[in-house]
């Protein structure tokens, strides 16, 4: 890599994580990159794949290139957190949306493996957070890269609807590939749907097993609540969630438990 010049006060870390998934609450770090940046100093990097101890899904694999086999023989996080500790020291930390993702995550990963890592209390440099404040990535915007034109009347709901249909149409014609049709575009959600067991995201996929995607027993899967918490499954049955989910407790309750069909 080039040397990137930047003019520092104090010690500046980039780091990025790849990682089994995006439930920060839960998901395993594989692969961790670091750059360090002295004010008035050399450059340095720091680079390890690490096992997760569980298995890598399919659709990290194909994004990230990384197999069960290149991380199996692979340090686990806790045997090298010391050592990135040490490396981070008290530097300003920096990265790609780090600050919703990498950050907890990365501290998540410390504090099971007995450490504290102390970020929030450092000055953060978010690239994507600077991006979108300064390239704006509202319907006005949108409008105007992908149907090339001004929108006019914005924040009135009728002129904002027909220009969300135009910016749809444009989007089928540029990502749709040969279908041509709207279905095309679900490829490309956000939040990967395949990633929850229910339409509300209550309850996702972890592991091979059901858990809970909220509160404090998301710790727990489904299976193990039925053993151990069933009094908080009887409470989901008694209040305000979907039937859907509703089903599923109940399955549970009775020894039943829903198995995760994934792509070959």
């Amino acid at each position: 890599m080039d040397e990137v010049k930047l003019n520092l006060s104090r010690p500046f870390v980039v780091l990025d994580l790849e990682t089994t998934g995006v439930w920060l609450e839960k998901d395993k770090i594989i692969e961790i990159g670091l750059i360090k940046c002295q004010p008035d100093g050399p450059t340095e990097s720091y680079a390890r794949r690490v096992n997760p101890g569980i298995p890598i899904p399919a659709v990290v694999v194909e994004l990230t290139g990384i197999t069960d086999d290149d991380v199996k023989s692979q340090p686990y996080f806790g045997q090298i957190a010391t050592e990135v500790l040490d490396f981070i020291g008290d530097s300003d930390l920096g990265g790609f949306n780090v600050e919703r993702f990498d950050l907890p995550l990365l501290a998540r990963e410390m504090a099971e493996a007995g450490y504290t890592f102390a970020w929030k209390g450092r000055s953060i440099y978010d690239a994507q957070q600077v991006y979108h404040y300064h390239e704006k990535r509202d319907l006005k915007a949108a409008y105007k890269f992908f149907c090339n034109k001004e929108l006019e009347g914005a924040h009135s709901a009728m002129n904002d609807s027909e220009a969300t249909l135009r910016v749809l149409a444009a989007q089928v014609q540029k990502y749709g590939g040969e279908s041509g049709n709207l279905e095309s575009l679900q490829g490309f959600s956000y939040q990967r749907r395949e990633h929850f067991y229910d339409k509300t995201g209550k309850f996702r996929w972890w592991n091979g097993e059901v858990h809970p995607s909220f509160g404090k027993y998301a710790k727990y899967s489904l299976k193990e609540l039925s053993h151990k918490h069933r009094s908080y499954l009887s409470w989901i049955l008694k209040s305000d969630f979907s039937d859907e989910v509703k089903d599923l407790v109940e399955n549970a309750l009775n020894g039943n438990f829903p198995t995760q069909i994934t792509e070959q």
